[in-house]
C-alpha cells in the first residue's frame, strides 16, 4: 500500500516498511498515530490500498477457500488544535471501495462482486503527557528534542456503508463500533522511537444479517511500531499487531 499524505501548509511523504490489510477492523496498523503537530496543522489524505488473496471484508464469516481481489481508496482530512492546553486531533475519513470475492459458504461455491462506500470514521485524539498545544517553533524544538508521550484516542465508525441485507460479504458492517485506545512514544533518539498502543473494538448488534441478529463480542487491539524518522522528512516503520477476542453469535431476529 502506497500512502500519500498532502498538507495544506507542506507536502509530505510517507513509506511504510511493512504494512497491513484494512479490511479488518482490529488488524489495522497506524505507524504515528501518536505523533503530534502544531496547532492549526490541516492534513488532507488520500490511500489507496489493493489486497489480493484469502482475504474477506469480515473475517469472521463462515467462508473457507477464498479468493478476494480488493481495491480501497480513502479520503481523509485532519485538524491538529489545543484542547485543555494539550495538542488534539479530530479526523474524518471517508473510505470507498470495489472487490470480488470467491469461496465457499457451507461446502457451496459463491462469489460477491462489490463496488460502493465502505462505513464512515471519526477519530479524536488528544495527548496527555509529553506534548502541550504547541506552535510550529515549539514542535520543531520536541522534534529535535522528543521526550516520552502518552495519548488518548477514540474512533467511532458509523454504519453508512454500502449493505445488502440478503448477503452475506458486504462493504458495511451495518452496525455502529468505537475504539477507544492509549498510545505511547517511546524516543530512543530523535530519529528512532518505539509506539505502541493498547485498546478495544466494541461493536452495536446488526439487526439485518440474512434475517437474524448479528453480534460480535469485543476485540482486544495491540499494535507495535518501531520508527526510523530521516532528516529528509521520510520515515519508515516496523511494524507487529496481536488481538484477541470478536466471537460472533447469530440468532433471531429481536
Amino acid at each position: 500500500m502506497l500512502r500519500i499524505q498532502i498538507s495544506l501548509r507542506r507536502v509530505a511523504w510517507a513509506l511504510g516498511c511493512l504494512l497491513a490489510s484494512g479490511t479488518a477492523q482490529s488488524q489495522e496498523l497506524a505507524p504515528r498515530a501518536y505523533w503530534p503537530a502544531p496547532v492549526g496543522t490541516n492534513i488532507a489524505s488520500l490511500t489507496y490500498q489493493y489486497t489480493t488473496g484469502d482475504v474477506v471484508m469480515d473475517p469472521s464469516l463462515p467462508v473457507a477457500g477464498v479468493d478476494s481481489r480488493i481495491h480501497a481508496v480513502q479520503a481523509a482530512y485532519q485538524r491538529t488544535f489545543g484542547f485543555l492546553g494539550r495538542t488534539s486531533s479530530l479526523q474524518i475519513a471517508l473510505p470507498y471501495s470495489w472487490a470480488t470475492t470467491e469461496g465457499f459458504y457451507l461446502g457451496e461455491p459463491a462469489s460477491r462482486v462489490v463496488d460502493g462506500p465502505v462505513d464512515a470514521r471519526v477519530r479524536f485524539a488528544i495527548n496527555l503527557l509529553g506534548a502541550p498545544a504547541m506552535d510550529v517553533q515549539g514542535f520543531r524544538a520536541l522534534a529535535a528534542d522528543p521526550v516520552t508521550q502518552v495519548g488518548f484516542s477514540v474512533l467511532v465508525q458509523a454504519p453508512t456503508g454500502q449493505y445488502a441485507p440478503n448477503r452475506l460479504i458486504n462493504i458495511g458492517t451495518n452496525r455502529w463500533s468505537v475504539k477507544p485506545a492509549f498510545g505511547v512514544i517511546y524516543p530512543f533518539t530523535p530519529s528512532w522511537m518505539l509506539e505502541f498502543e493498547l485498546g478495544g473494538w466494541f461493536f452495536g448488534d446488526n439487526d439485518e444479517f440474512l434475517g437474524q441478529t448479528r453480534e460480535q463480542e469485543p476485540i482486544l487491539s495491540t499494535e507495535a511500531h518501531l520508527v526510523k524518522n530521516f532528516r529528509s522528512g521520510l520515515w519508515a516503520s516496523l511494524d507487529a499487531n496481536f488481538y484477541s477476542g470478536g466471537r460472533t453469535q447469530v440468532g433471531p431476529d429481536r
